[in-house]
This record gives structure tokens, sequence and C-alpha cells, in this order.
């Protein structure tokens, strides 16, 4: 499955974005998908993951209660809404697709998406 990220940009600390991932291939409602970050100058962490159904969902404690993932199979596409953003939100974001299923190490996600930047200004 080939990912293409997008919807990054520029915005003030408290504003939103809604970041996209589209899938290529049929086969996109059957993986477990996942939402990567990484700073400047630090390391690649999980942000948020999402099951194959989009019956569940997962976050990390940062971004709990200000980003939600969902997905839409129909579209092969999983969003990120990113609300209240913070200064400390900016970074490259990644999507990431697995068929065994989500999880919060980068190392289990067989296929990525290029980076869409995420800056947020204080």
């Amino acid at each position: 499955v080939q990912l293409q990220a997008s919807g990054g940009g520029l915005v003030q600390a408290g504003g939103s974005l809604r970041l996209s991932c589209s899938a290529s291939g049929r086969t996109f409602r059957r993986y477990g998908m996942g939402w990567f970050r990484q700073p400047p100058g630090l390391e690649r962490e999980f942000v948020a993951g999402v099951t194959w159904n989009g019956g569940s969902t997962y976050y990390v404690d940062s971004v709990k209660g200000r980003f939600t993932i969902s997905r839409d199979n129909a579209k092969n596409t999983v969003y990120l809404q990113m609300n209240s953003l913070k200064p400390e939100d900016t970074a490259v974001y990644s999507c990431a697709a697995d068929e065994t299923g989500w999880g919060t190490s980068a190392s289990k996600y067989a296929y990525w998406g290029q980076g869409t930047q995420v800056t947020v200004s204080s």
C-alpha cells in the first residue's frame, strides 16, 4: 500500500488543522493505521492509532482531548483532526499502516507515507 499525507501548515497556538492520509490499494480497510510525529531534533513518537474498522482509537497522553483520529475506508483515507494546537505540537507528521494492526512502535509498521510539516506559532 502507498500512503500520501497532506494537510500540514502554519497555524497559531489554539488553532486547528486536519491531516489526511490517502492510501492506494483495495486492502486498505484491513490495515491498522497510526500517526507519528518527529519534532525538530527529537525522536519520532507515536501520536494516535486506529483499528482496521475504526472501532477503537488510541492516543499519546499529550494529545488526548485535543486530537482525533478517524478513517473512512470507502475513501481509503485516515484523518487526524488537531485542535487547540500548541507550539510543542510542531513536528513532521507521518502516517503508517500495517496489516497486523496498529501499535505504538514505529518499527511495527510496514508502510509509511512522506511527512507533512505542522508548525504552531506562539
